[in-house]
C-alpha cells in the first residue's frame, strides 16, 4: 500500500511501494481543469502555454508535451539538406572521426 503525505499545493504525495518514484496527485476542479503539481512543470520545464497530447490506455490516461516536430520517416526527409560541396566517402568519413578522435586523445580530452 503506497503512504502519502500532504504537500503545500494542496495535493498529496504518495510514494509507491517500491519507493522509486514519488507518485503527485490532484484533482478535477469545477472547470473540468487538472493543475499538475509544481515541482513536476518545474523540472519538466513546463511553462504556461505548453501543449500536451492526451492518450487514453488500459489504465488510465497519459499526458506528453506535443512534439515541435511531427514524427517523420527518414525517407521522407532524406536529402533535404542539399549541399554545394561533394560528399563524402564512408572511408573518408572514418579517417577523419579517426583523427578527430587522436587529436583529442592528445588533448587529454579521452
Amino acid at each position: 500500500m503506497a503512504s502519502c503525505s500532504r504537500t503545500e499545493s494542496r495535493g498529496r504525495m504518495c510514494h509507491n511501494p517500491t519507493r522509486v518514484l514519488p507518485l503527485e496527485t490532484t484533482r478535477l476542479s469545477t472547470k473540468s481543469q487538472i493543475i499538475l503539481p509544481k515541482n513536476i512543470r518545474t523540472s519538466r520545464a513546463w511553462g504556461p502555454g505548453t501543449e500536451f497530447t492526451v492518450e487514453e490506455t488500459g489504465d488510465g490516461i497519459l499526458l506528453r508535451p506535443a512534439g515541435r516536430f511531427p514524427n517523420v520517416d527518414l525517407e521522407e526527409v532524406a536529402g533535404c539538406l542539399r549541399s554545394k560541396s561533394k560528399s563524402k566517402t564512408p572511408a573518408q568519413m572514418r579517417n577523419a572521426i579517426e583523427r578527430e578522435v587522436i587529436r583529442r586523445h592528445d588533448r587529454g580530452r579521452y
